[in-house]
């Protein structure tokens, strides 16, 4: 066996490795998929408009909203424009993991953003702090189960939801916060993440008592991220000296 292939894992090996990874984020995601279909058609979608929105938007969070302001008196532009806030947060995404995609093509990448939901920047996030390859057959090992349970809830959601009278009878619609707790809890023992996310909380409650929803999702990102950069490269200058 040559050097090479001890260095660089098989991608059905790393597919693999990926799939049994995505076990845990797959049944997280069976109970929030299966609310979507449920409110979707609550809201007035069709089984196909649902089953098609969560293909190509697959983006939680920015579905709730949208079926929320389907229905709503609203112009067509603040509903685009709410989406794409509550979306901002994949842009941090993107640019934080970016950095390891370098040895990807131009098309794996493109496919990698489609992919880039939040538990999805999580793992990889945690595979990169233990200096392990981000293979491009890993990442889809992870994404793939994910995005195929998101749909097929997505419809069985749409299509059994009918019977359930009010799905927030049941507490489902606190899925997302409690799920989103939990993310930011796996980070807990980086520098500074008690304090950026004090002040995400701090900006985001201000800007939704002040400005409203959906706008304090990106402007509680953006008030971390700030921190953020400001803090962390004022520790390097001091570290160097």
């Amino acid at each position: 066996m040559s050097a090479e292939s001890l260095a660089e894992p098989r991608p059905s090996s790393e597919f693999l490795t990926g799939v049994r990874e995505s076990v845990p984020i797959v049944l997280a995601v069976v109970p929030f998929g299966l609310l979507f279909g449920a409110l979707a058609v609550e809201h007035g979608l069709s089984l196909f408009q649902a089953v098609l929105m969560s293909a190509t938007i697959y983006a939680g969070a920015s579905q709730m909203v949208g079926i929320e302001l389907f229905n709503a008196n609203v112009a067509p532009w603040v509903v685009v424009l709410s989406i794409v806030s509550v979306n901002f947060r994949h842009v941090l995404y993107s640019a934080t993991i970016g950095r390891y995609l370098g040895h990807w093509t131009p098309l794996q990448r493109g496919l990698g953003f489609f992919f880039l939901v939040d538990p999805q920047f999580a793992e990889t996030e945690r595979r990169a702090e233990t200096h392990r390859p981000l293979t491009f057959a890993w990442y889809m090992g992870v994404a793939l189960p994910v995005y195929a349970c998101w749909v097929i809830e997505t419809w069985l959601g749409a299509v059994f939801g009918r019977f359930i009278p009010d799905a927030r009878e049941f507490g489902l619609d606190f899925i997302l916060p409690i799920y989103f707790l939990a993310m930011v809890m796996s980070f807990r023992k980086r520098p500074l993440w008690l304090a950026v996310v004090g002040v995400s909380a701090i900006a985001s409650i201000v800007s939704y008592r002040t400005i409203g929803s959906p706008w304090h999702v990106p402007i509680g990102a953006l008030a971390g991220v700030m921190l953020g950069a400001a803090v962390v490269p004022a520790a390097t200058e001091e570290d160097r000296h």
